[in-house]
């Protein structure tokens, strides 16, 4: 072959056209199919680890949790540092991989982190919170919709969005669907303290009444030649009204939960980070693409699901789109 290329490619004309051709329906064929993002795919090496500790000073979170934490995490292959800060009552242990760990090893590393801190949580006081783990740092929810409605409570409208999370999640291109605003609801019990002191009994008397009457524990179990039968208790307390008719007794008298406490059922105090839309109290549901999916192509097939969403919506509840990146 000569070395002069200007020369070769005049002489073998068929051959560039064939290649030039190739080349422009490659790339015709690549702009349909190419994945269309607003924003790059980024991995964030880095877990969080949090735990609570109630009533506890910040040298016994270091001590009893946050030192044990990390050095079981500093036992994982592929960590290049370990940091954390104890506070107290909150323990907190961020755990850094290797810049050379791949995507694929930071799964497997992080589900290992996960499950030897899970197995030596024996060692842990046995009256903590957690521990929690977060490495979801590299989601973008590029679409979020919000449900609301004037006549409805939060908890009624997380019920009615978390249906229509199960609907997106089906939607092709869709990765990930999470809700925002949500408020987990409660059951407040105020007891009289008088009413308490001619029962002669406690809080903590209280609270063991109703630890036992909630408690799921096996009853019996009825076995033959062909199958085991289990026996088990029911009418274990799950409404307001139930919890109101638990017996108390005290100084030879029965009484109703609800006849010495105010119980309610209420939202978490301090509450849990509130969503508004247009001054209205709303549940979101963010809505995260697939890794190299098409963004316009997801924007389209988000565009079918509303309308058949909002097809079969409840009379009462509205949703409208807050963002809309396609």
């Amino acid at each position: 072959m000569s070395s002069n290329w200007a020369e070769w490619s005049i002489k073998h004309k068929q051959v560039v056209y064939f290649f030039a051709a190739l080349v422009a329906v490659m790339g015709i064929i690549s702009y349909f199919t190419l994945g269309r993002q607003e924003d790059p795919n980024f991995a964030v090496k880095q877990m969080v680890i949090s735990t609570s500790w109630p009533g506890a000073t910040a040298k016994q979170m270091e001590m009893q949790v946050t030192d044990k934490i990390e050095k079981v995490a500093q036992t994982v292959p592929d960590v290049d540092y370990v940091t954390s800060y104890s506070r107290p009552g909150v323990s907190v242990v961020n755990v850094f991989l290797k810049n050379s760990a791949t995507s694929a090893q930071m799964k497997a590393r992080w589900q290992e982190v996960r499950n030897l801190v899970s197995d030596n949580k024996r060692y842990l006081p046995s009256d903590i919170y957690g521990p929690y783990f977060d490495d979801h740092f590299d989601d973008v929810f590029g679409n979020v919709y919000a449900i609301t409605s004037d006549s409805f409570s939060y908890e009624e409208m997380r019920r009615v969005a978390s249906k229509i999370k199960d609907m997106f999640v089906q939607v092709p291109d869709v990765k990930k669907v999470e809700l925002l605003g949500v408020q987990p609801e409660k059951v407040y019990i105020q007891v009289d303290n008088t009413k308490l002191s001619e029962l002669g009994l406690s809080v903590d008397d209280v609270a063991r009444v109703i630890a036992a009457e909630t408690s799921v524990t096996p009853a019996a179990m009825k076995h033959d030649d062909t199958h085991n039968t289990y026996l088990r208790l029911t009418g274990i307390p799950d409404t307001v009204r139930n919890i109101e008719s638990l017996p108390v007794s005290g100084n030879g008298r029965v009484l109703r939960l609800g006849d010495i406490a105010v119980i309610r059922r209420g939202y978490a105090d301090p509450a849990e980070p509130k969503m508004y839309f247009n001054g209205k109290p709303a549940i979101g549901i963010a809505i995260s693409m697939t890794d190299g999916g098409n963004n316009l192509r997801l924007g389209e097939n988000l565009d079918r699901k509303i309308k058949e969403i909002r097809s079969k919506l409840p009379v009462g509840f509205e949703i409208s789109q807050v963002l809309n990146q396609p």
